[in-house]
């Protein structure tokens, strides 16, 4: 189309990304770059193509008869969703997949052949928020999804297959408060530089 402007560096294409959590109110980066604070882990290795982060407002319509279309549109609420299949089985991200739970050493019968340990998920009400960030590496470029407060929704199922790694499906629903942001972006990206 003529006149029509076209940056292809403004494609996206995530060559690598991270997932990384933390306790709620833990000090989330202040750049695009600098290493998180002590507190915020990576949950390691993740499958190819799982990685989403969904964002969905809802909106309700005002129709009147004078019109077949609305008359008024507005938003009622929002939400957005982080998923990704963990491949790394471990005590933190079986926490984070689960919502909580506890981790405690047993003794084996005998009391020989090393520890063993004990995963109980979280009783009814005893889900924690974790807080979540998302880092998306395009070449120099770096994108990172800051969510304050996540918790895990959905219930897990993990498919026990002979021949195919077993995934933690972590699904976190971002939560909201009217003092600060449910969720943002940190780039240095230089496309954004206009906007701001």
């Amino acid at each position: 189309m003529a006149g029509e402007i076209t940056n292809a560096t403004q494609i996206v294409v995530p060559a690598r990304t991270r997932v990384w959590l933390a306790v709620v109110g833990t000090e989330a980066p202040a750049d695009a770059t600098a290493p998180p604070a002590a507190g915020w882990y990576s949950v390691g290795l993740t499958t190819e193509d799982s990685l989403k982060f969904n964002e969905e407002p809802q909106f309700e319509t005002v129709k009147s008869a004078q019109t077949d279309f609305p008359s008024r549109t507005f938003q009622t609420s929002d939400s957005a969703t982080i998923e990704v299949d963990l491949q790394q089985w471990n005590a933190k991200n079986f926490k984070a997949v689960f919502g909580g739970g506890t981790i405690s050493e047993i003794t084996p019968e005998g009391g020989t052949g090393g520890k063993h340990y004990k995963f109980a998920p979280p009783r009814i009400g005893g889900r924690t928020e974790v807080a979540a960030m998302i880092e998306v590496t395009d070449g120099a470029k770096v994108y990172r999804y800051i969510i304050p407060r996540a918790m895990q929704m959905e219930g897990v199922q993990t498919d026990l297959q002979k021949a195919k790694e077993a995934v933690l499906p972590l699904r976190l629903a971002v939560q909201g408060g009217d003092d600060s942001d449910a969720w943002y972006l940190i780039t240095n990206d230089p496309a954004f530089a206009d906007a701001a």
